[in-house]
């Protein structure tokens, strides 16, 4: 089985500590899932998708430390995605931080935000419509 690894963006990878990984894993399975961002790898302590992964505190990258509160924010296809996501945090152990809908950081953000298990300050994002060059650079190996 190949490893694959898409690159080419600003973030290599974001960790979250989290108390309970369980609860943290069922919200981010739920998230990610409207967002079709699947969750590539699971072990012992900790999950991955894309460039996130999410740990216990004693997951040895994590050497017994809770990260505490971060924004992150997730791109989405469209509105219908954004909206889709704040719906399956909230019924997935997530608060409201911020209902979606467009906000005056540039015309056609569109954003909801919402609270993750542990405090941390999860957005999901259209920034209306776009081309990409291509969706990312694929490296195997």
């Amino acid at each position: 089985m190949k490893t694959q690894l898409h690159r080419g963006r600003l973030i290599d990878h974001i960790q979250l500590v989290v108390r309970d990984l369980k609860a943290s894993q069922d919200f981010y399975a739920a998230v990610l899932a409207v967002l079709e961002i699947p969750i590539t790898a699971t072990a012992e302590g900790y999950f991955w998708a894309d460039e996130l992964v999410v740990s216990s505190a004693e997951s040895p990258a994590a050497q017994g430390m809770l990260t505490g509160r971060h924004h992150l924010a997730f791109q989405a296809k469209d509105r219908t995605a954004v909206d889709a996501f704040y719906r399956a945090a909230l019924a997935h152990g997530g608060r409201s931080n911020g209902e979606p809908g467009e906000r005056s950081y540039h015309p056609g953000y569109y954003a909801a935000f919402v609270i993750d298990p542990d405090g941390n300050n999860i957005e999901a994002v259209y920034h209306g419509e776009a081309q990409r060059s291509v969706p990312s650079v694929v490296i195997e190996f």
